[in-house]
């Protein structure tokens, strides 16, 4: 019967264990010693052996993984991509009463809002002086004043609201350059293992092709 881990499904690849990292291949060896050591697996366990290795490096090195740990070794080992628009996500994440609270922060924070509540404070005063003793706020303008702290106390929690949503639009950004970065780092790791897997596999190879070709000791006896 044959084993399940070098069974060719449909479309599928099958890779030698000799050809992976000597640890991935140590660890088939354990869990599978039915299987030859010059043998074959498919290409999806591979990828679930590089993931466990992953996983198993950065647990040592940190001590502890993280979910955002274990996605990154499951990207690095699948070859999927980690990189993603935070700008997209944010805005999808928004909803209709976030919009509206952003934009009014926005026009609260801006040139526009001082210069037209001056605008419109000074045309209030005038227009009350103006009427005299008929005002609908005659000085002090105690009814501005009320004004005044209504949409001070608005505005303020508005504003508050919108800068909690900034933050965590900062935080998915942070997120998502700790995975890349360190996606990035594993993956230069591994490259530069594999390079010096490969120089000294073919320096064997060499070494033995060299031994065969050697002429034999012509010496006397």
């Amino acid at each position: 019967m044959r084993n399940p881990l070098s069974f060719r499904r449909d479309g599928e690849a099958l890779v030698p264990i000799d050809s992976l990292r000597p640890e991935i291949a140590e660890l088939i060896h354990l869990e599978h010693p039915e299987i030859p050591a010059h043998g074959a697996i498919r290409l999806p366990l591979v990828r679930d052996y590089n993931e466990r290795f992953l996983a198993a490096q950065l647990r040592n090195e940190l001590g502890e993984l993280s979910q955002l740990d274990a996605e990154v070794a499951h990207a690095v080992a699948h070859g999927k991509p980690l990189a993603e628009s935070v700008e997209e996500t944010y805005e999808e994440a928004r909803t209709t009463g976030d919009r509206a609270a952003d934009a009014l922060a926005s026009f609260g924070g801006s040139w526009a809002f001082i210069f037209t509540f001056a605008i419109v404070i000074a045309l209030w005063m005038t227009a009350s002086n103006l009427m005299g003793k008929t005002s609908f706020d005659p000085y002090p303008y105690i009814l501005l004043n009320l004004v005044l702290s209504t949409l001070a106390a608005i505005q303020a929690p508005i504003i508050m609201m919108s800068q909690n949503r900034q933050e965590d639009k900062d935080r998915l950004r942070s997120r998502n350059d700790y995975q890349v970065n360190l996606k990035a780092e594993l993956e230069i790791r591994l490259l530069h293992d594999r390079v010096e897997w490969l120089i000294a596999r073919v320096g064997r190879d060499l070494e033995s092709v060299e031994a065969n070709l050697a002429p034999p000791d012509s010496s006397p006896g």
